[in-house]
């Protein structure tokens, strides 16, 4: 004997399920005289070998040939003088869906400007509404072979990632544009999105794009670009960096072998650096020398001198050293009609 059904309803079908099937499994066998009831908010479409057949809106429906058409010419089975036949009957609800959650369980890769390489994740909201029962079913049920409401709801966001994924890569040229186009991004997910959802008997309201961020990897690429950009001089940076490290391999003490190479290796370069800057010290000393030291100085030259000395160490006429200490220019010491001059003072002089 089949299992006659003869109420067919879903009067526990909560405010966020898509569809739900009567029988949940299998297939029913309903007689002719059941009643159908349909709530507010409901559609219900029977469905039979791979596809929809009738549908029936909210009130009491008693299955008669008269309305079910369709049907009609599919009831072969009769048991106990009832005309039976067996099928599936999907409530679909018609309710408005709100602040439904999708989001990449993978990040998605891309080409970037600035980074060469980026991969990102999307998170946002989309908001849908049946509007198509037979259609929906057909689509889903039939091709899809769908028949929990947590399927459906996966199956429409990976149509929301693929889209998104699309428009990603057709339209980003680098990631630090993002924040600004955020809501351009949402309104072309939800265009191109439009079509496949409508396709499914499933008008899409809302779609919201709430953020696209980066991954770990990315946001790590993003950092280095951010302190190269502080740095400016990446040529003093990097002379920098290699000094600290010259240091720090001098400061270690111990290890051998690899340790000791590197150390070497360190101390050559370290080396090569100092000869370079001695040299270039000792280059500048004499120039620092000559241009300090009086001109003709001798390397003898007495602490104190006559007029005679002191011209020959300046290289003047006596009379021209005579002239300087007698306006005041150069100190001197006067002993009966001889002069004495130090040595400091003509070096004061000249300093003067």
């Amino acid at each position: 004997m089949p299992r006659i059904i003869d109420v067919i309803e879903s009067p526990n079908q909560g405010p966020t399920d898509l569809v739900v099937r009567v029988p949940e499994y299998g297939s029913g066998d309903f007689r002719l005289g059941s009643q159908v009831i349909v709530r507010e908010s409901q559609t219900a479409v029977f469905y039979r070998d791979g596809k929809s057949l009738d549908s029936f809106g909210p009130g009491r429906h008693t299955i008669t040939t008269a309305n079910l058409p369709i049907l009609s010419g599919l009831l072969r089975l009769v048991t106990g003088g009832n005309n039976v036949f067996t099928a599936e009957v999907y409530f679909a609800n018609m309710r408005e869906f709100t602040d439904l959650k999708w989001g990449t369980p993978q990040p998605i890769s891309l080409r970037d400007s600035e980074l060469g390489f980026a991969r990102v994740r999307g998170f946002g909201q989309y908001t849908i509404q049946i509007a198509e029962p037979k259609r929906f079913v057909d689509q889903i049920v039939g091709t899809q072979g769908l028949y929990q409401t947590t399927q459906i709801e996966d199956y429409l966001r990976n149509t929301i990632i693929s889209k998104l994924t699309d428009v990603l890569g057709e339209n980003m040229t680098s990631i630090f544009d993002l924040p600004r186009l955020v809501d351009e991004l949402g309104a072309a997910v939800k265009a191109r999105a439009t079509d496949a959802f409508m396709a499914m008997g499933i008008a899409l309201k809302q779609l919201m794009v709430v953020s696209v961020t980066p991954t770990e990897e990315t946001a790590k690429a993003i950092d280095e670009r951010a302190s190269m950009g502080a740095i400016g001089n990446m040529d003093a940076y990097m002379k920098f960096k290699a000094a600290r490290a010259v240091g720090d391999a001098a400061q270690s003490q111990g290890g051998g072998g690899a340790s000791e190479g590197v150390g070497l290796g360190a101390g050559i370069g370290l080396g090569a650096g100092m000869a370079g800057m001695i040299t270039q010290a000792m280059q500048g000393q004499p120039q620092q020398q000559a241009q300090s030291a009086p001109q003709g100085a001798a390397a003898g030259a007495p602490p104190v001198m006559t007029l005679e000395e002191a011209a020959a160490y300046l290289k003047v006429t006596p009379a021209d050293v005579q002239a300087a200490i007698e306006a005041g220019e150069l100190k001197a010491k006067k002993i009966g009609t001889q002069y004495r001059i130090a040595k400091e003072a003509i070096d004061a002089f000249l300093a003067s």
